[in-house]
């Protein structure tokens, strides 16, 4: 299964947000973005990825799962965009700042240091390891 890595501006919609949709979940928006679209068709239920908060806290604080695959955006009025639905998993015990990431030289190559204005991003197997550990500090 791939992981994921979903940033949001808190101030839009915030982990607290994210996990007072309960267990049905919500729709995953606002991507306007073609690499960020290919990621949200490529993933599958059940497959879990980071909730990171842009902008403001810039740290991952906890995990999603898919609960529906990629299907039209309606907020898309061109209907090239699509949106997957999330729930919340858990929090991180402990947020895992960007600077904690940039910091480690094993997450160098980690898209979210390389191209950091990617909303929706890939995760390698690694990468969901060393953070799934930071987090649990």
């Amino acid at each position: 299964m791939a992981h994921w890595l979903y940033k949001s501006e808190p101030e839009k919609w915030s982990w607290d947000q994210q996990v007072a949709a309960g267990a049905g979940g919500t729709h995953w928006d606002g991507v306007r973005n073609h690499s960020a679209k290919l990621n949200l068709m490529a993933m599958k239920v059940g497959e879990q990825g980071f909730f990171y908060h842009s902008n403001e806290g810039k740290e991952i604080v906890g995990l999603v799962e898919v609960i529906r695959t990629a299907y039209p955006d309606p907020s898309d009025p061109s209907g090239k965009f699509v949106m997957v639905d999330l729930k919340a998993v858990r929090p991180l015990k402990t947020p895992v700042t960007l600077e904690t990431i940039k910091g480690d030289p094993r997450l160098s190559e980690m898209a979210l240091v390389k191209f950091s204005r990617l909303s929706v991003q890939p995760v390698t197997d690694a990468e969901w390891e060393m953070i799934l550990a930071y987090g649990a500090m």
